[in-house]
């Protein structure tokens, strides 16, 4: 996660240096502040944490119920029984 939030602050300034055209005064303008980048790796962080949510979501409705496994205890006891 903390991975993702780097890239994307670190491609967020590469593009704003870029896109200045040289001028160092244009490019201290469109720099975005703290507060801009912070927002923007918040809402790319719980966009992805949603689309996990959401794979795993489609994940657990799409797998087979559990099979009932579970012995009656009657049977057990008749085979304890049974093995005397």
């Amino acid at each position: 996660m903390n991975k993702l939030i780097l890239a994307l602050a670190g491609a967020t300034l590469g593009l704003t240096a870029c896109s200045s055209g040289g001028d160092a005064d244009n490019a201290a303008m469109n720099e975005p502040s703290v507060e801009e980048l912070d927002q923007s790796a918040s809402d790319a962080a719980n966009d992805a944490e949603a689309a996990a949510l959401g794979d795993q979501l489609n994940e657990l409705e799409n797998a087979p119920a559990p099979a009932d496994n579970v012995a009656d205890a009657t049977d057990a006891q008749e085979q304890n029984v049974a093995g005397m």
